[in-house]
């Protein structure tokens, strides 16, 4: 009996993308504003479809999604772009995918800072999850790790060196993460060597900031607690704003983030004695 085509084989072929006659060719500004709108309209942008759309290569829309992420308009993904909007919502194992790299670094100085015998807080976040992975390689004595994330005490769990303490509270279900007076209560009786605070946004004038409420009432209670306090967080959250002030940024020790980091905002940073460590 004759074989029957294989399904390759008939397949049609499609016809190669060309670039939208009236998008391409624009200056700078219009193309960025019409790359705003769109991923605003679709929920999502690729680097591979706007570089199609727009007919310019596809390191022009990576520098295109960087401004526009350094504006607040757009948060960076692999392989494109989300809406702001939607971004401070995204499930933690999408956010855990954004600025990967950075966060190894970040977590990877941050990790030279922590000693056996100590006492340290990890916040919830992706940034300090990182560091949760690197220190179940930690060849050292004993630690307590103090976390309200969920996530961050499954990653500890059976590492043989690491005591976790958690202090209870309200579930928030997209970022694994406990607050709430419960929590505050929790940790009204503890203290703690090095704090490792993630935070959604950093503005030199105005602080770190979250938005959410009950969580920026937590990070404060933290911070009260602990004698050393280091920020860790991508450069992609600095000079962002947001709903509820956590702390003055005069309050941080030292702050560790990536080298992608805008000088002048460093430069305000470092002006309120905050020591930076670029990485």
């Amino acid at each position: 009996m004759a074989k029957s085509p294989s399904s390759k084989a008939a397949r049609p072929k499609l016809p190669r993308p060309t670039a939208d006659s009236e998008a391409a060719g624009l200056a700078m500004p219009e193309r960025r504003r019409r790359i705003r709108d769109l991923i605003q309209a679709n929920a999502q942008g690729s680097v591979i479809e706007l570089a199609q759309r727009f007919g310019v290569s596809a390191v022009t829309i990576r520098g295109d999604l960087a401004a526009l992420e350094h504006q607040g308009a757009v948060v960076r993904t692999h392989g494109g772009a989300l809406p702001r909007g939607d971004s401070d919502e995204l499930p933690i194992d999408v956010k855990q995918t954004l600025h990967r790299a950075e966060k190894v670094r970040i977590a990877a100085a941050a990790l030279e800072l922590i000693h056996g015998g100590e006492t340290i807080i990890l916040d919830s976040g992706t940034t300090t999850a990182e560091i949760a992975k690197q220190i179940r390689t930690l060849k050292i004595p004993s630690i307590n790790v103090i976390t309200n994330a969920i996530n961050i005490a499954v990653l500890l769990a059976n590492a043989p060196h690491v005591n976790v303490i958690m202090p209870g509270g309200i579930l928030r279900q997209k970022s694994w993460s406990l607050s709430g007076p419960q929590a505050e209560q929790g940790l009204s009786t503890l203290q703690a060597d090095i704090l490792f605070l993630g935070v959604d946004s950093l503005d030199p004038e105005i602080g770190l900031m979250t938005p959410y409420l009950l969580e920026a009432q937590l990070n404060a209670q933290m911070i009260r607690i602990a004698r050393q306090i280091v920020a860790v967080t991508d450069s992609s959250k600095l000079s962002r704003r947001s709903l509820s002030v956590i702390s003055p940024v005069d309050q941080v020790d030292l702050l560790i983030t990536d080298n992608g980091a805008d000088a002048k905002c460093i430069e305000a940073i470092r002006a309120k004695g905050v020591e930076v460590k670029l990485v």
